[in-house]
C-alpha cells in the first residue's frame, strides 16, 4: 500500500522533475473574460513553469479580487503584461522566440499531441464563448485542438488551458 508523501517528499519529487526539462512556455489570454478562469489559469501556469502571460482585454489582470481568490497566490509566480490586441501579443511572443499555438476548434486545427511543442511555445487561449479572435488566429503559427471522446464538444477555457499545458510538459519529458 502506498503512503501519501510528506511536504518535504513532495517538494523533492517536484524538484526532481523540474530538473529533467528545460520547458519554456508562455500563454496569451485573448479576451478571456471570467476572473475565475483567469485565476485558475494562473494556478496551472505556475504549476507548469509558465514564464509569461499576455493579457488581452477584457481579460482581468491579477489585481482583480476574483482572479487572486482563485489563483491562491500563484498570480505572483508568473509575470504578465497587458497588451491591446491578440495579434500584438502574438507578435511580441514571436519576437521573444516563441512558437505560437492557438487552442481552438477550427476546420484547420490539428490535435495538439500531433504538433511538436517541445521548443519554446506560447499557447493562445480565447474568450469563453467566442474563442480566439479571428485576427489573432490569422497570425499564429499553428491552430490545435484537444480531441474529446465523450458527448461534450468543448472544455471550459481553464480546463483546456491546463490540459494543453500538460501536453506541452508531457512532450518535453518525452524527448
Amino acid at each position: 500500500m502506498s503512503a501519501s508523501l510528506s511536504p518535504t517528499e513532495l517538494k523533492r519529487l517536484h524538484r526532481e522533475w523540474r530538473r529533467r526539462t528545460t520547458l519554456t512556455v508562455g500563454i496569451i489570454l485573448d479576451g478571456v473574460q471570467s476572473p475565475f478562469n483567469v485565476g485558475s489559469l494562473y494556478r496551472s501556469a505556475a504549476a507548469y513553469r509558465t514564464e509569461h502571460m499576455w493579457l488581452v482585454p477584457p481579460t482581468p489582470d491579477p489585481s482583480h479580487t476574483k482572479v487572486a481568490k482563485t489563483a491562491l497566490g500563484c498570480e505572483r509566480l508568473v509575470s504578465w503584461s497587458a497588451i491591446p490586441t491578440g495579434a500584438e501579443a502574438v507578435a511580441e511572443a514571436k519576437a521573444q522566440g516563441y512558437k505560437t499555438v492557438a487552442i481552438e476548434l477550427t476546420s484547420n486545427a490539428v490535435p495538439l499531441f500531433e504538433l511538436d511543442v517541445t521548443d519554446k511555445v506560447c499557447l493562445v487561449l480565447g474568450h469563453e464563448e467566442r474563442g480566439v479572435h479571428k485576427n489573432t488566429l490569422a497570425v499564429v503559427d499553428h491552430v490545435a485542438f484537444l480531441p474529446q471522446l465523450g458527448r461534450v464538444g468543448s472544455l471550459n477555457v481553464a480546463q483546456a488551458g491546463t490540459a494543453s499545458l500538460y501536453e506541452v510538459a508531457r512532450q518535453a519529458f518525452s524527448r
